[in-house]
Formats: C-alpha cells, sequence, structure tokens
C-alpha cells in the first residue's frame, strides 16, 4: 500500500517532533511544509516550506490530508484556528500515532491528534480531536481528554481523569484518578494534582500539591 501525502501546518520546534513520529511509521509521506510567508522555500530536517496560511485552499486540490503541528503551551487558540481552518477547506485531519506508542484497540483518538513516541493510552480512554499526547505520556483507562488540549511530556493520568478541551498539563505532573479539570486549565510542570479543578486558569506547582 502506498502512502498517504500529508502537508504539516505549522514549522516549529513541534514541527520537528511530528515529523520523527510520522517518519516512524508507514501511513504518511510528508509533502511539505505550511509556515509564514517569508520562510517559503527554506527546509525544517529535510522537508520544504511550500506555503503559509494563505495558501492551504489552493494547495487542498492537491493534498488531501494535513496535520496541525504548531505547539501549544499557554493557549490553544492558534492550534484552534489553524484546525478549523484546515477542516473548513475540506482537509482529512487523521490521528497520527508513533509506532513506539501503545494505543489500546478499546481507546478512542479524535480527528488530528498526534500520540508520541513511548504513550501509553489504556483501555476505554477518550482523547478529542487536535490534541498532542506527548512523549512518554501514560493514559489511564477511563481517562477523557478535551479537544485541543496538550498533555506533556511524562504526564501520568492516572484512571477516570478528565481533562477539559484547551487545556495543557505541564511535563512530569501526576493526577490522581477520578479527578476532573475544567477547560483552559495550565497546570504547570512537575505539578501533584489531588483534587479537580472547577475553573479556567493557571495553575503552578511551587513545591506544592494542587
Amino acid at each position: 500500500m502506498s502512502k498517504k501525502q500529508i502537508i504539516l501546518i505549522g514549522g516549529g520546534g513541534h514541527c520537528k517532533s511530528c515529523i520523527d513520529v510520522i517518519e516512524s511509521g508507514n501511513e504518511y509521506i510528508i509533502a511539505g511544509i505550511i509556515d509564514t510567508e517569508d520562510k517559503i522555500g527554506e527546509s525544517i530536517l529535510g522537508y520544504k516550506i511550500i506555503g503559509c496560511d494563505d495558501d492551504l485552499k489552493s494547495l487542498r486540490q492537491k493534498y488531501d490530508y494535513a496535520l496541525i503541528t504548531v505547539g501549544q503551551i499557554a493557549s490553544a487558540s492558534l492550534k484552534t484556528k489553524l484546525f478549523e481552518k484546515a477542516l473548513n477547506e475540506g482537509y482529512i485531519l487523521p490521528k497520527v500515532i508513533s509506532s513506539s506508542a501503545h494505543v489500546s484497540k478499546h481507546a478512542t483518538i479524535g480527528r488530528g491528534t498526534i500520540v508520541m513516541h513511548q504513550v501509553v493510552v489504556n483501555a476505554n480512554a477518550n482523547i478529542g480531536d487536535n490534541c498532542i499526547i506527548n512523549s512518554k505520556a501514560l493514559i489511564e483507562h477511563d481517562c477523557v481528554i478535551g479537544n485541543h488540549t496538550h498533555i506533556s511530556t511524562a504526564v501520568v493520568l492516572n484512571g477516570g481523569v478528565c481533562v477539559g478541551s484547551h487545556s495543557f498539563i505541564g511535563s512530569g505532573s501526576v493526577l490522581r484518578n477520578g479527578i476532573s479539570l475544567f477547560n483552559k486549565v495550565v497546570v504547570g510542570m512537575g505539578s501533584i494534582v489531588l483534587k479537580s479543578i472547577n475553573d479556567s486558569g493557571m495553575y503552578l506547582n511551587n513545591s506544592k500539591n494542587i
């Protein structure tokens, strides 16, 4: 079976990690990258920047598949905007899963979500659209993750955790089983979250449990 051509929307540091994930599999070949107009013609890890956001409409005539490869920390607004633009132009935004990840056959992964190297997603987990599940994260059974959310490197979501949409969980954080986080929550790196968070906002560890 021949590989499907896919374009990557966003040429920053996260894009490089996405390239590595795509190259680890056998489903897609990268046709090019979309970034700002002044960078057209440059290359990222050997792949050309072939256009800017304004070119997505015309490029749709040639390419069916796209992936949003913009990173996300404090805000998911740009990532969300690009996702919606790509959908409106008629692109298919597939889930992309590293060959080194384990995703249970009983889990659900949404459109445009990338599951990166050495991630574990266990049974009955439900991950929304346009999410980043970053390297070595553990998503336990029955977790629910909303759309446009970034679960960063080596995060542990214990069983039944719910994380709202447009959220960010910083590297190395651990969330107690059964708790829920509201939409647009930012949890600082290395936090131990023991109770539900019912309001949007930034929650920093500062060497204390949340």
